[in-house]
C-alpha cells in the first residue's frame, strides 16, 4: 500500500475512533437529563453527529480495506440514530403528516442493506468468517427497524406521543450499535470471537429500552386520565 493511503486510513481510523467516543461518552448525559431540555437536545445532536462521522468513516474503511460486514452494519447501526433524530421533524404523522423521500429512502436502503447481511451470514458464511450468527442477527435486527420505519410512515399512529417512544427506541438502538462495537474491539482480543460478545450489549439494552418505554407509557396514560378527569 502506498504511504500516502496508509496514511489516509490511519486518519479515518483515528477519526471513527473519535467519534465513537465522543458518542459514547454524549449518549448516557443526553439519556440522563430531562428530556427536552437545553442540555438533553444540545448532548443528543453532539450524539448524533458524532454518530454520522462513525457511519460514514466505517463506511469509507470497509470500502478501502474492503470488509463488507462493517459496510453493512454501518448503515443499520446509523438508521437507528437517523429515524430517531428524523421522527422529531414527524410528529405529524398522526394528524395527516407524510414522511420526506429521504425517511423513505434511508429506510428502504437499510431494508436492503440489512436483508443482505442476512443472506450473507445464511448462505455465504465465508465472507464474514466467524461472523455469519451474528450477521443474521444483525440483519434481522437492521429489517425490522426499517419496516417499523415504513409501517409508522403507511398507517398513521393513534398514540400522540409516538415520536416520544420511537426517539427514545431508536436513540437507545444506537447507542447499543456503539456499545457493541466498543465491546467487541476491546474484549474479543482478551475472550475471543465469541458470539455473546456481539449480543451482549443487545441482550441488555433492548430490554431496558421496553421497560423504560412501558415506564413512560404509564406516566403520560396517568397524565392523560387526569387530564381528562379536570376537564369533566
Amino acid at each position: 500500500m502506498h504511504p500516502e493511503w496508509h496514511f489516509i486510513l490511519r486518519a479515518l481510523l483515528a477519526l471513527h475512533i473519535g467519534c465513537g467516543a465522543i458518542a459514547f461518552v454524549c449518549a448516557p448525559v443526553a439519556l440522563l437529563t430531562a428530556k427536552g431540555g437545553k442540555t438533553h437536545r444540545r448532548w443528543g445532536k453532539i450524539y448524533f453527529w458524532a454518530m454520522a462521522g462513525v457511519a460514514t468513516t466505517a463506511l469509507i474503511l470497509s470500502i478501502a480495506l474492503p470488509i463488507l460486514f462493517l459496510a453493512l452494519v454501518a448503515v443499520f447501526s446509523f438508521y437507528a440514530a437517523f429515524s430517531a433524530y428524523r421522527i422529531l421533524s414527524l410528529k405529524d404523522l398522526n394528524r395527516g403528516g407524510k414522511a420526506r423521500w429521504v425517511d423513505w429512502a434511508a429506510a428502504i436502503i437499510t431494508f436492503l442493506s440489512s436483508a443482505a447481511l442476512a443472506g450473507v451470514g445464511l448462505f455465504r458464511p465465508q465472507l464474514v468468517p466467524g461472523t455469519g450468527v451474528i450477521a443474521v442477527a444483525f440483519g434481522a435486527i437492521g429489517m425490522m427497524l426499517a419496516v417499523r420505519s415504513m409501517r409508522t410512515f403507511l398507517y398513521p399512529p393513534t398514540d400522540k406521543q409516538f415520536w416520544w417512544y420511537l426517539h427514545m427506541s431508536g436513540m437507545i438502538g444506537s447507542y447499543i450499535a456503539a456499545m457493541t462495537a466498543f465491546v467487541v474491539v476491546n474484549l474479543v482480543p482478551h475472550f475471543g470471537n465469541t458470539w455473546w460478545l456481539w449480543l451482549g450489549p443487545a441482550l441488555v439494552g433492548i430490554p431496558g429500552s421496553v421497560i423504560w418505554q412501558r415506564y413512560y407509557r404509564m406516566k403520560f396514560a396517568g397524565k392523560n386520565r387526569a387530564a381528562a378527569q379536570v376537564a369533566s
